[in-house]
């Protein structure tokens, strides 16, 4: 009786708040009713390999975007992301990202169950998040991809290698640059260092935002170098034309 008590003025000190829009929430949880409404996630149909939105009707036999049509290879098996990255979701993964409001993991990570459903059923021996360079860390002090990849792994109980996949070469944020510039910019810049830990390893990559995909490009161009049995790619938001 004493511990309901306790709790009922924990909960009226420090009440459950929409991460979003801060509204005070009726129950425990991420998000309130209005502002899930808004976020745009990304559900059937989507395209059966890089998870792009397909505009077609349900029940069309379209199963590929026109890119995935017209190209057999990838330098991944699967890509999926959970939401369009628009003005709905953008706030939540900056205030994460940038502005120390690192209690948005858990919500972004259980996203990223959900989108990544397909990866996982196909069969997940590694997580890897992308890696910053050294001195953008200390900078920052924490990586966004690593705190989602920690805790994706205890959601769907597969380890996550936060070492062996390294960037040695350090690079300009990718914001700064469009098209080609993005793809030159990280060119070469990722490497592993334990390739052994690799080998036949079914890896799926975690950032928070693919743009373009020049980063995760490059990433699973250095694993899939190192043996790496296959690698998929899985983010929480993509940019959408």
């Amino acid at each position: 009786m004493f511990g309901a008590l306790i709790a009922k003025i924990i909960d009226l000190l420090f009440p459950y708040r929409c991460l979003k829009c801060g509204k005070v929430l009726d129950s425990a949880g991420y998000l309130c009713e209005n502002c899930v409404n808004e976020i745009n996630f990304i559900t059937p149909p989507y395209c059966h390999q890089c998870g792009t939105p397909l505009h077609v009707d349900k029940d069309s036999n379209v199963k590929y975007c026109a890119v995935c049509s017209r190209q057999n290879k990838k330098f991944y098996r699967l890509a999926r992301s959970a939401v369009v990255y628009d003005n709905s979701d953008k706030n939540l993964i900056i205030a994460f990202k940038f502005f120390d409001k690192t209690e948005n993991a858990n919500l972004l990570a259980a996203m990223l169950k959900v989108a990544g459903k397909d990866i996982f059923d196909a069969g997940v021996d590694m997580i890897i998040p992308v890696p910053l360079h050294r001195s953008r860390l200390l900078k920052r002090r924490y990586n966004q991809s690593v705190l989602l990849a920690d805790k994706l792994s205890q959601m769907v109980n597969v380890p996550v290698d936060r070492f062996s996949l390294i960037r040695h070469r350090k690079t300009r944020p990718q914001v700064e640059f469009s098209g080609r510039e993005r793809v030159a910019n990280v060119k070469d810049a990722f490497s592993v260092r334990y390739p052994d830990k690799l080998r036949n390893q079914r890896i799926v990559l975690i950032d928070d935002v693919m743009t373009t995909g020049s980063t995760l490009k490059e990433c699973a161009s250095a694993l899939r170098k190192a043996g790496a049995k296959s690698v998929d790619l899985l983010t929480v938001a993509r940019v959408v034309d």
